[in-house]
């Protein structure tokens, strides 16, 4: 496959920008918190049950459509306020999906005193020459989100 672009004269990282201007420019990310001892656990725990009990309307700038919980196995339409049930295992998960289709999620470790959250979220891209710029504000969209996800 390499060799297929290098005959056209791209690289593999044009190839990539030509993807992105063609389906949506996606960034994923995983930040990891790891807390101290028995009162991070205690904190971790918290910062899930806030979540769910107070469940962000608005991450990062942008209204979330659905919040999904796997412990409780319901994903919750936050316009019409419709419970759907999830048929999966049971997981203490928290996933957030936005009108503009990021999803982020929250897992809390089960051995330790450390929680992840995934982000992943889009922009599309209209031309090559905006790579830069929608980058830089797709990586501003995930501090955004954070910031709204992790209030300490």
């Amino acid at each position: 496959m390499t060799a297929y672009f290098k005959n056209q004269g791209k690289t593999l990282f044009e190839v990539l920008i030509d993807l992105y201007v063609q389906y949506g420019f996606y960034k994923e990310k995983l930040i990891s918190l790891t807390k101290k001892g028995k009162a991070g656990a205690d904190e971790i725990k918290q910062m899930m049950k806030n979540l769910r009990e107070n469940k962000p309307e608005i991450l990062g700038g942008v209204k979330v459509a659905e919040i999904r919980d796997y412990l409780a196995l319901e994903a919750t339409n936050l316009n019409s306020n419709e419970i759907t049930k999830i048929d999966l295992p049971k997981s203490d998960v928290l996933q957030f999906i936005t009108i503009d289709g990021d999803v982020i999620s929250a897992r809390p470790s089960g051995t330790e005193p450390k929680i992840k959250f995934y982000c992943s979220v889009k922009e599309s891209l209209l031309d090559k020459s905006q790579y830069e710029s929608v980058a830089a504000k797709l990586e501003q969209k995930v501090e955004n989100i954070m910031a709204d996800i992790v209030k300490e």
